[in-house]
């Protein structure tokens, strides 16, 4: 029964709501204890690592969760539904219109204030909701709607994390991302002379997530980096991708994002909170550019696509599909409070 509950669609957008209302009333207790509990350090100050409670979740807790994006990416571009150039380029081409636009929109609603610096916000489509939301919504539909907003979401959240990673980083330190180009070189060499037990490269990917950590690059991309030096397909009679998202999967949909999502949901809910919030321009500009720029991105991006006769829509998917498809995919939350913890140090804000 646990397994079949946790084997489910819905699961992991459950697993995430119930984080987020946690948080929700944790921080709106009147002990306060919610901040104080978050910015609790630990770690090991002797290697130079000591962080707050919320910034390991951020920082380490979310590089599984890329991680394993960057699996299902790998994944998809092997033998799922990107392994074919032509049917790939729709939800790549949905990808980038529908990290583009909301981009572009969120920039004209904001520009010339200080709110424009989280133009990356609403970038990410939330794989978790995403899903759930569409095993809810339409359960009969074509298997290729759910292969496209998985291909879709998987690219839009690697495309956030480099936005995440370049955009938002704090001056680079090129030793320390030398560093993990070293790290992962070694990965590619392992690979090379047929080392195949996956604690064998634990050690390595720790360095290589270290060594990010301390560039200035944000430290997710070690995750995506890690993933997509992973084999696609058999070694040595084991399938390496597979058995990773069998463990690293399941990790990140219960464990990393609701601890994340605990960490970071907790808004304090009172009438003078609602109210300015109501009257600030970043509201209004995620609103907008989920909500529509989203939705103009996808299907835009679909129609070019297909028009152009360079794409092709899986099987059986039509023009309602898309159009459900690119609502869906304004569903962003994971990756846009990640953006937004880095874009704006005012809480005010």
């Amino acid at each position: 029964m646990v397994r079949r509950v946790l084997g489910s669609e819905q699961a992991p957008g459950v697993a995430l709501l119930v984080a987020t209302v946690a948080a929700l009333v944790w921080a709106n207790c009147a002990d306060h204890s919610y901040g104080s509990w978050w910015r609790i350090e630990f770690g090991w100050p002797r290697a130079g690592l000591r962080m707050d409670a919320r910034h390991w979740a951020d920082d380490a807790l979310m590089t599984i969760f890329f991680f394993v994006i960057g699996l299902e990416l790998k994944y998809e571009l092997a033998r799922g539904s990107l392994a074919r150039p032509r049917r790939a380029l729709v939800p790549v081409f949905a990808a980038i219109g529908g990290a583009v636009v909301p981009a572009v929109t969120f920039l004209a609603i904001t520009w010339g204030t200080d709110a424009a610096s989280g133009w990356g916000i609403p970038m990410a489509t939330d794989p978790a909701f995403a899903v759930g939301v569409l095993a809810l919504v339409a359960r009969h539909a074509p298997a290729g709607v759910r292969a496209m907003l998985l291909a879709l979401a998987t690219v839009d959240d690697v495309l956030a994390v480099l936005v995440i990673a370049f955009g938002y980083a704090r001056g680079v330190a090129w030793g320390w991302l030398a560093g993990a180009a070293a790290g992962c070189l070694l990965v590619v060499l392992l690979r090379r002379i047929g080392v195949t037990a996956v604690w064998a490269y634990l050690p390595v990917g720790v360095l290589v997530w270290f060594a990010t950590l301390h560039s200035g690059v944000h430290a997710t991309l070690a995750g995506v980096a890690l993933a997509l030096l992973t084999p696609a397909g058999p070694v040595a009679g084991r399938r390496v991708l597979a058995e990773l998202l069998r463990v690293a999967g399941p990790a990140s949909a219960f464990v990393a994002v609701p601890i994340f999502a605990l960490a970071n949901a907790g808004v304090v809910v009172d009438p003078s909170a609602l109210s300015r919030a109501a009257q600030a321009p970043v509201t209004w500009a995620v609103l907008v550019a989920l909500l529509g720029g989203k939705l103009l991105g996808v299907t835009g991006a679909i129609a070019i696509a297909v028009g152009g006769r360079f794409g092709q829509l899986p099987a059986g998917v039509r023009p309602a599909h898309v159009l459900g498809l690119g609502c869906i995919a304004g569903l962003g939350f994971t990756v846009a409070l990640l953006v937004t913890n880095l874009a704006y140090t005012d809480v005010a804000m």
